[in-house]
């Protein structure tokens, strides 16, 4: 867990915990050869992923960006990536309580990004935080209805259509302002309906950029995942998130990153795109 002032707002980096991916999924067409020197890999190819979410304390809303992937996952499933499910204690090690959540929002609906939407209580998904309102863009929502092939398995139904049925998950439409200090704004490329959740404060700001940059690893143009539906507009999104990010010196938070929850980006010398840690940039 840590914990940072930006502005006038509270950001708290929570965890899910870590899962299991493969490493030539995470990294794409980037050479083993290459990615291992960032990032180890077990004897199956695995590496370690992160389950990162954030509390954003505005002073008048308590704001959840993100919930892991939860308790649910079929058996199958857990075999494959692991189920730490973390984010309950570690929201309560922060003193915070599920009833005190007033919104969550999910970037994407993928089900190691919304996963503690829902609990089981007497075998039905019901919503873990009773009292908040839950946000994520009705193409992705569409998109989860009648998903692909190839990504079919990344969503679970019962993260979310319970929330829509009941009225308690709100379907955005493109970029909006949440509450004060919080909106969204899309960056496709992941999924086409992806949004970036960005946080500002005091003249200070911070993006919650969600798969478009997964780890503090991925920070290359090219560094793309194999899971990216639309690699060519990731590469588009990347450029014009760095364009507003550098320049502003925003603070990006990192969903995958198992060490790293945010840190600042700029280019080093030879042009390359690198993180600065936060006691680093103080």
């Amino acid at each position: 867990m840590q914990r940072l002032t930006l502005g006038n707002f509270e950001l708290i980096a929570v965890s899910d915990g870590l899962y299991r991916l493969d490493g030539g999924a995470f990294f794409g067409v980037i050479p083993k050869v290459m990615w291992s020197k960032k990032v180890a890999s077990d004897e199956n190819n695995y590496v370690a992923a992160g389950l990162s979410s954030v509390v954003v304390r505005t002073g008048k809303h308590t704001v959840l960006i993100e919930t892991g992937i939860g308790n649910k996952l079929p058996e199958k499933l857990v075999k494959i990536y692991g189920q730490p499910a973390k984010l309950l204690d570690n929201l309560a090690a922060a003193g915070i309580a599920p009833e005190d959540i007033d919104i969550v929002i999910n970037t994407h609906l993928h089900f190691d990004h919304c996963g503690w939407n829902t609990l089981l209580r007497g075998g039905q998904p019901v919503a873990t935080f009773p009292k908040a309102k839950y946000y994520a863009q009705e193409g992705e929502w569409q998109y989860a209805q009648h998903p692909s092939e190839r990504d079919g398995v990344s969503y679970m139904t019962a993260n979310y259509d319970p929330l829509v049925a009941g009225g308690q998950m709100q379907l955005l439409r493109g970029d909006q302002e949440i509450v004060p200090g919080v909106s969204v704004k899309i960056f496709p490329g992941h999924t086409q309906h992806m949004q970036a959740v960005i946080v500002r404060s005091g003249g200070n700001t911070a993006c919650y950029i969600s798969d478009l940059i997964p780890t503090s690893a991925h920070l290359d143009l090219n560094w793309v995942m194999a899971f990216d539906l639309f690699p060519l507009q990731t590469l588009d999104s990347r450029k014009r998130y760095y364009a507003e990010a550098i320049p502003q010196k925003w603070l990006t938070m990192f969903t995958h990153d198992p060490n790293m929850p945010w840190a600042y980006v700029e280019k080093d010398g030879k042009g390359r795109i690198v993180p600065k840690a936060v006691a680093e940039a103080a």
